[in-house]
């Protein structure tokens, strides 16, 4: 008999079985699952500057002669392999599949030597030497750039310094308003001290990163999901899948000082790219100076970077063709969903080649 709740002893019980049965089999399973790992497509290192390293995926058909390499910029707080995860789950395999000439910038592992690399280190040392090393490939020309997240936000400020560069500009769930209400992340961003917090602790660890991005959502981020573990405990390619996922979240460098200090203060404190109040080195950024076709793709789900956000980029950038495209997913499954698989690498394709 149902009681108040709508459940009874029977049911209680059935769950309680149900769940030592999974236990049980989980038990037996675990022994079995190897170390996973990540990477579908195979890379060929073309270009380094100290640890930064540019590498070209290979794929099993050739891009078509003369197309423009797609340079991806992804982010200085996470590894950027998400965007290769494995077989099925990969941007680069779906991009190369449709004909693509597909580059990522690897920023590697930054140490103490690296305590004072500036943003424009970053932009105009590292980004503009790897597309300088491009475009000597391909005579000359400009490339394409996608940049994802803060990567994105480096692509933007990139692209407006040196737009003779860049032919084509994407950006993937990259903040412009760093001050919109729901961005959770910047209303602890905008109130910490950050010269006290660079000058104790130097390169800032990835810990205490990984940290304060998983207090964002609490419950969901460090307790629910591991319930939900018990879920697929006995099947083996899930519980793989979540390992993978889970060995990139904590697999994340540590930040070099100088330039975290930079980007907090100009981008969330200051909310520059909204008052065209960013400096890289001594060369003010003007979104404006952007005439280069733009195609901005949020996440509507994104607690991190809020649909918001990114859509403050519509108005604020000089060109004239600006396409923005909403996607039905969160910050990380507008990579790796099966709804992004067949989505958003048509997107981008579709949208390059008709530029």
């Amino acid at each position: 008999m149902k009681g108040p709740l709508g459940f009874g002893s029977d049911d209680l019980l059935q769950e309680t079985l149900q769940w030592q049965r999974k236990l049980v089999d989980g038990l037996k399973l675990l022994p079995g699952v190897d170390d996973v790992d990540y990477g579908v497509t195979a890379r060929e290192e073309v270009w380094s500057d100290g640890k930064v390293r540019l590498y070209r995926f290979v794929g099993d058909t050739p891009a078509p002669a003369g197309q423009p390499p797609l340079l991806i910029v992804y982010a200085l707080v996470n590894r950027p392999y998400m965007v290769d995860l494995q077989d099925g789950r990969s941007l680069v395999q779906k991009l190369l599949a449709l004909g693509q000439d597909v580059y990522v910038l690897d920023w590697g592992y930054p140490d103490r030597s690296e305590r004072y690399l500036t943003l424009e280190d970053y932009l105009l040392r590292y980004i503009d030497g790897a597309v300088d090393h491009l475009r000597t490939q391909q005579g000359g020309a400009p490339v394409n750039l996608l940049g994802i997240c803060q990567g994105g936000v480096f692509s933007l400020c990139y692209s407006a310094l040196r737009p003779h560069k860049v032919r084509n500009l994407i950006t993937m769930v990259t903040p412009v308003d760093f001050q919109t209400p729901d961005n959770m992340l910047s209303h602890w961003a905008r109130h910490v001290d950050v010269d006290l917090f660079v000058d104790t602790l130097g390169n800032i660890p990835a810990d205490l990163m990984n940290a304060s991005y998983l207090m964002l959502k609490p419950f969901r981020l460090n307790v629910q999901k591991y319930v939900g573990l018990m879920d697929i405990l006995d099947d083996k390619q899930a519980l793989e899948d979540f390992l993978r996922m889970e060995k990139w979240i904590f697999d994340s460098p540590d930040l070099a000082g100088e330039a975290f200090r930079q980007f907090v203060k100009q981008f969330y404190q200051g909310n520059g790219l909204m008052h065209d109040a960013i400096t890289i080195g001594d060369e003010p950024v003007q979104l404006a100076a952007l005439r280069m076709p733009v195609l901005n793709i949020y996440a509507e789900q994104d607690h991190l970077v809020p649909p918001a956000a990114s859509r403050a980029m519509r108005g604020k950038v000089g060109s004239d063709d600006y396409t923005e495209v909403g996607f039905r997913g969160g910050h990380i499954g507008i990579y790796v969903s099966g709804r992004a698989q067949r989505e958003v690498p048509g997107a981008i394709h579709d949208w390059l080649s008709k530029r």
